[in-house]
C-alpha cells in the first residue's frame, strides 16, 4: 500500500495537535458538489489534517475514513426514470468512519443497489474536530447524500449504524421518497449526558482538559477512542430532536433492524420499544442475546427473531454495539485482524491494557460489561460472527419489499 507524507512524530506533539480542531471539519459545506466531487474533496481534506500531524499517513486510512461509492451489480439494476433501480445510502456511527459500512456497502451492491456512504462533519480526520460540530450538521450531510442519490435511483433507502440509524430514521420521517430503512444498532435513546456535556463551555476555556470525557492513545486508524464532552451533548441533542419527531410523524414504511440486547453505548430496550410500536408487516428485528429464555423458541420467521450471541469456540461471551456490521474475517476489526479493542482498560489498568493488546487472540470477547469482564482479559467484539446468516436475513426482506 502506498504511503503519503512525512515523518513520525513524538506522541507528546502528536497528543497535543489531536485533541484540537483542524478548522476543516466542523460544519458540512458540500451541497453544491456532486457525489464524486465530495468525495475527492474529502478525501483530500482528511489527508491534509491527518498529514498535519506530522506523521506518516497511509491511503488505505484516508480511503477507510472518507465517504465512497459503489455502482450496481448484476442485471435488472436499471431504473424506469431514473439510472438505477434502487439505491441505499449508508451513515456511520458517533465517532467511526465510513470503513464501518464497509461491508454493508458490498452486501447491497451485490444485491443491485447504487451505494452511496457519507462522512459525517467532525469524523474521519481527529478527534479534536468533534469540539465544534453540532448535530444539525450531521442531518444535513445525511439530507445532502440522500438528495444526491435521489437525482439516480427510482427506489431510495436509507441505512444507518447507532447514531447514523437515529439519522436515517428523522431523513425518512421528512422526506416521502424514502422507501424503507435498514438500522444497525440504532442510537435511539442514550444516557442523559447532557449535564455534563454542557459544562464544558463554562470552563474548557481556562482547562482545556475539561472539554474531554476520555483523552486515550487513539491508536484505532478508522474510529476515534478519545471521547469529547461535545459529542455526547450533541448526540443527546440528536436523540431529543428524534424523540420529538417521532412524537408528530408517523413511521409507516418496512422497517429492517438488528441490534445486541447488551449493547452498552445505546439502549437496547428503547430498540425494541421503537420496532414493537411499529405496525408495517414487512417489518424485521433482529436481536442477539444471551438470555437462554428467549431462545428457547423457533422465532425465525417472526417479526422478531432472537439469535444467540454467545460463541465459545471463538470465546465469545456475549454481542456488542460493535458487533454488528463488519465480518469475522475483517482484517481490521475481525477475530484476527490488524486493531483490539482494550480501551476499556485505559487509563486505570494499563497492564490489562497492553496484555489485551498484545494478545488479542488469548482474551474473551463480547460487551464491555462487568459480567464479561469477570471472566478474564476482554476485548470488545468488534465483529458478527452470524453475519452470514444477517445476510440472508436481509435478502428476505429486500425480496419481500414493495416494487415501483
Amino acid at each position: 500500500m502506498k504511503k503519503r507524507g512525512g515523518v513520525f512524530s513524538t506522541a507528546t506533539s502528536d497528543l497535543e495537535k489531536r485533541h484540537n480542531t483542524s478548522g476543516l471539519n466542523s460544519s458540512f459545506t458540500a451541497e453544491h458538489l456532486s457525489f464524486s466531487d465530495y468525495v475527492s474533496k474529502t478525501k483530500d481534506m482528511i489527508y491534509q489534517v491527518r498529514a498535519s500531524t506530522s506523521r506518516l499517513v497511509q491511503d488505505s486510512e484516508v480511503d477507510g475514513n472518507a465517504p465512497f461509492e459503489l455502482y450496481p451489480a448484476g442485471t435488472g439494476v436499471a431504473g424506469k426514470k431514473h439510472a438505477y433501480r434502487r439505491g441505499i445510502l449508508l451513515t456511520h456511527g458517533l465517532t467511526d468512519s465510513p470503513y464501518f459500512m464497509r461491508h454493508m456497502a458490498d452486501f447491497f451492491q451485490a444485491e443491485g443497489f447504487r451505494v452511496m456512504a457519507v462522512l459525517l462533519p467532525g469524523h474521519g480526520t481527529r478527534p479534536g474536530d468533534m469540539l465544534e460540530v453540532a448535530w444539525q450538521a450531521w442531518a444535513r450531510a445525511v439530507e445532502y447524500g440522500t438528495n444526491k442519490l435521489a437525482d439516480e435511483v427510482d427506489e431510495v433507502y436509507l441505512a444507518g449504524y447507532s447514531a447514523g440509524g437515529a439519522l436515517s430514521i428523522r431523513q425518512s420521517l421528512q422526506d416521502t421518497r424514502i422507501r424503507a430503512l435498514f438500522l444497525f444498532s440504532p442510537a435511539l435513546q442514550i444516557a442523559p449526558m447532557a449535564a455534563y456535556a454542557w459544562t464544558h463551555k463554562l470552563v474548557s476555556w481556562l482547562f482545556p482538559r475539561m472539554k474531554w470525557l476520555s483523552i486515550n492513545p487513539d491508536t484505532d486508524i478508522y474510529k476515534y477512542e478519545s471521547f469529547a464532552k461535545n459529542t455526547a451533548e450533541q448526540m443527546y441533542a440528536l436523540t431529543q430532536d428524534l424523540k420529538a419527531q417521532l412524537h408528530k410523524h408517523k413511521l409507516s414504511i418496512p422497517v429492517f433492524a438488528v441490534a445486541s440486547a447488551d449493547d452498552k453505548t445505546v439502549i437496547a430496550t428503547a430498540i425494541q420499544d421503537f420496532m414493537s410500536g411499529l405496525d408495517n408487516k414487512a417489518n424485521r428485528f433482529i436481536c442477539y442475546t444471551t438470555d437462554v429464555s428467549t431462545l428457547a423458541h423457533d422465532t425465525s420467521d417472526q417479526p422478531v427473531e432472537f439469535v444467540n450471541s454467545v460463541v465459545p469456540e471463538q470465546k465469545i461471551l456475549s454481542s456488542a454495539h460493535t458487533a454488528i456490521l463488519l465480518a469475522p474475517d475483517d482484517v481490521h476489526y475481525g477475530y484476527k485482524g490488524k486493531y483490539a479493542n482494550c480501551i476499556h482498560y485505559q487509563p486505570d489498568q494499563l497492564d490489562k491494557y497492553l496484555a489485551c493488546k498484545q494478545h488479542p487472540l488469548d482474551c474473551w470477547q463480547g460487551e464491555v460489561k462487568e459480567n464479561n469482564l469477570e471472566v478474564g482479559l476482554l476485548r470488545r467484539l468488534m465483529y458478527n460472527p452470524n453475519f452470514a446468516a444477517l445476510k440472508l436475513s436481509m435478502q428476505k426482506f429486500i425480496s419481500r419489499l414493495p416494487t415501483s
